[in-house]
């Protein structure tokens, strides 16, 4: 298949190496991709989806003792990928990195949180999914450079309404310095293009063109039939089980927030979210984002006359929200117009190739 597209992203907020780890033969299409934060990071999230598959989120809540985390771990794979953790704590542990419980080297525990899309069978196997060594894999090859992005790691058995589905990343830089990022693995039940335009719902930045009456045809017909043929049938009964789906991703920072301010970027990613996914957050996918604050310098704060000042941090910490917002809306685009088809699912690029300045093939 053709090599992974890369983008600035993440990895632009200091501190943050991104690796993945993936197979797609013999019965496999899953993977796994691994965040490591050197110095460890604030950190918080927020689960919104009916369905999640998560680990460690109860340390990220405002009452829990545990301030940093040393990696975030995002898995195909179902619960059974809730395994690729204990992969990324080994690697993390033999370098003596995570919670020190004792005073001898090795003597910690490695803080992983940990989220997981539902990909069990998409490349022909149940029995295929990520554990241990997907995760020490992803951890070992984590760098800082460019992201690969589209259907590699923890995107590489990802749907999104019935298209290819991916991880895709995005940063913004605010006033003052700041950066933003996210990450995002779209594997959702929710369509990412909007039918009326075949355009991403959200596609500030993104460069794309609006495809033709053909392609747009194309699109529709496409859906058209996949959703007939996941319709139930008279043997069936109505209650059938809807498609098992999950958006899962984090936002950074590299300014120094608390824990709470963690938790409100992370809830206000999820507005972005829902601008590029429609429908989110349905009992049956398992939404989570994390959020990290990296610390590598303060929050500039504006200058606002005497009687406002007091809420020159709000009015600060409203620009990383809005930033984490657009960050992630545009991870999730990202994710599903970087993808390159590999199984079952037609990737957006094959149906709407003028979308990128580029002619259908004939």
């Amino acid at each position: 298949m053709p090599a992974a597209t890369r983008r600035a992203g993440l990895t632009e907020v200091p501190g943050l190496r991104v690796g993945h780890a993936d197979r797609r033969s013999q019965g496999w299409r899953t993977g796994t991709t691994v965040v490591l934060i050197e110095g460890g990071a604030v950190a918080s999230g927020e689960v919104r989806g009916g369905g999640p598959g998560t680990r460690e989120t109860d340390l990220l809540a405002a009452h829990a003792v545990i301030e940093r985390v040393d990696a975030i771990c995002l898995s195909g794979g179902s619960a059974y990928g809730l395994a690729a953790a204990d992969g990324v704590m080994a690697h993390l542990a033999e370098r003596d990195t995570g919670f020190r419980v004792g005073p001898e080297a090795g003597q910690v525990v490695p803080i992983v949180p940990t989220a997981v899309i539902f990909d069990l069978g998409r490349g022909g196997r149940f029995d295929r999914r990520p554990d241990a060594s997907f995760g020490r894999r992803a951890a070992q090859r984590a760098v800082r450079g460019p992201v690969a992005t589209g259907a590699v790691g923890a995107g590489t058995g990802a749907q999104a309404g019935w298209l290819q589905g991916g991880v895709g990343t995005a940063r913004r830089e605010i006033p003052g310095g700041v950066m933003v990022a996210a990450l995002a693995v779209v594997n959702a039940a929710g369509r990412v293009i909007d039918p009326s335009t075949a355009l991403p719902w959200f596609h500030e930045g993104a460069g794309l063109r609006r495809p033709p009456a053909s392609e747009r045809r194309a699109l529709a017909a496409y859906i058209d039939a996949c959703l007939a043929a996941a319709a139930p049938s008279p043997a069936t009964t109505s209650a059938s089980a809807p498609p098992l789906n999950t958006t899962i991703g984090l936002v950074a920072c590299s300014a120094r927030l608390t824990k709470a301010e963690c938790h409100k970027v992370a809830q206000v990613a999820h507005d972005g979210l829902a601008r590029a996914v429609r429908p989110v957050h349905s009992m049956f996918d398992g939404d989570t984002i994390f959020a990290l604050s990296t610390g590598a310098g303060e929050l500039p704060e504006p200058e606002l006359p005497e009687h406002l000042r007091g809420r020159a941090r709000g009015v600060a910490l409203n620009a990383v929200l809005e930033a984490a917002a657009d960050c992630f809306a545009a991870a999730c685009t990202i994710g599903v117009i970087d993808a390159v088809s590999g199984g079952a699912a037609l990737a957006y690029r094959d149906l709407c190739p003028s979308a990128f300045g580029r002619r259908p093939a004939t």
